[in-house]
């Protein structure tokens, strides 16, 4: 657990400290706001929707280690890549934007077999506890890489030194995972029963065909109804591109100062997934049912005029993708079998892929239109996940 946490670190390092910069890197390669919504957006669908894929086969082979390795190695190399965009002229927004979406294609790649080895890992101590502490080393780095980009923004003012820096962080996330995948090759060591048994952690049925395996027709019902809530939610939640974008374009901020915001709202994030985590724990999916009240406020903070309800915003953005990214993740360990952990995580992300994609633009398209009806959509959709939110907490009361 604690290697793929260090995993976790150094590559948020990279993924996190390139993120803090997109929207002032596409806005100033002459991108718009609908723009900045729809390739933010794209890339999050892109990393869920692939999910799709990845989960069933890395369920199907087993080899879980070859998928995590492929996918951190994109984001690795991506985003310091994105140093090269403002030096190529008109070029740059479109080679910016495709690299922004190949890094969340790595994601998409790692995350259902990382996910599945962490849940695997966590049985030992709790899965919320697990996942919780998985997000605090994951928001650890989170804070840092921005420090880090912030740091050389202050120093030199230059976008594209910023980026390539990232490459330092990344080199070093490659280095622990080559030498976890050579200390422990077989993945069903990180099961508890599978090492008292002698017996490897079980594999997907290969009674059911790929695309059943990909849509997850053998999954519970109340599984999609809590996939459903979490897309709402994750499709309502304004992408850091957005927000970053009306803090440069509403001159709040300082360019080298949006990095240090998105630092506190990620260390922030981690108190949150710790927090939230401990107490799922001890009662259960109620605490989950504190996110859409949270992602309704961010647009009305976030995105205003006043520096101080901005700031607030952030602080209230951090909270709800800490636990987005860790509880909310935990309850599906919980909904479905082990053998279709990695599946079921693909299915899962893909549904938060959709809703990211249509966020991402219908928040752009408002953010240029009309902001008070930003936030009345994105508050329609987070009652509805509430309401959802609670029926999967009944449902679970029920049969626990």
């Amino acid at each position: 657990m604690t290697g793929l946490g260090l995993v976790s670190l150094f590559a948020d390092m990279v993924a996190d400290g390139g993120k803090a910069l997109y929207g002032p890197l596409l806005g100033s390669l002459g991108a718009s706001a609908l723009i900045v919504g729809l390739v933010t957006g794209a890339a999050e669908a892109t990393s869920l929707l692939l999910r799709l894929v990845a989960g069933p086969l890395a369920d199907a082979k087993g080899n879980h280690w070859s998928w995590t390795i492929g996918g951190y190695a994109l984001t690795a190399v991506c985003i310091p890549l994105l140093a090269v965009t403002p030096s190529i002229g008109a070029a740059g927004v479109i080679v910016a934007s495709t690299l922004i979406i190949l890094e969340r294609v790595g994601k998409a790649f790692r995350s259902p077999s990382k996910s599945a080895l962490l849940a695997q890992a966590s049985r030992a101590i709790g899965a919320g506890r697990g996942f919780g502490v998985h997000k605090a080393l994951d928001m650890i780095g989170a804070v840092s890489g921005p420090l880090i980009v912030a740091a050389v923004l202050a120093w030199r003012g230059q976008l594209w030194l910023a980026f390539a820096v990232l490459v330092i962080p990344g080199a070093i996330t490659m280095a622990i995972l080559f030498w976890l995948r050579r200390t422990v090759p077989n993945p069903s060591v990180f099961d508890p029963a599978a090492s008292e048994s002698g017996h490897e952690a079980p594999k997907a049925t290969t009674k059911s065909g790929f695309l059943d395996l990909a849509v997850g027709r053998d999954l519970p019902r109340s599984f999609f109804v809590y996939a459903v809530a979490a897309g709402l939610i994750s499709g309502g939640l304004v992408s850091w591109g957005i927000v970053s974008f009306h803090l440069q374009r509403a001159g709040m901020v300082p360019l080298a100062l949006i990095p240090v915001v998105f630092a506190g709202a990620m260390g922030v994030g981690a108190m949150a997934a710790l927090g939230n985590g401990w107490a799922y724990d001890r009662i259960g999916t109620k605490v989950l049912l504190i996110v859409p009240l949270l992602t309704a406020l961010v647009p009305a903070l976030a995105l205003g005029d006043s520096l101080g309800l901005a700031l607030l915003g952030m602080a209230v953005w951090g909270m709800a993708t800490g636990i987005q990214d860790s509880t909310i993740k935990a309850v599906v360990a919980k909904l479905v079998p082990q053998a279709r952990l990695a599946g079921a995580y693909g299915v899962f992300a893909a549904i938060q892929g959709v809703a990211a994609l249509v966020g991402g633009i219908v928040v752009g398209a408002l953010y240029d239109v009309s902001r008070p009806w930003l936030i009345v959509v994105v508050a329609v959709g987070q009652a509805v996940a509430l309401v959802l939110l609670i029926v999967t907490e009944t449902r679970a009361a029920r049969t626990a």
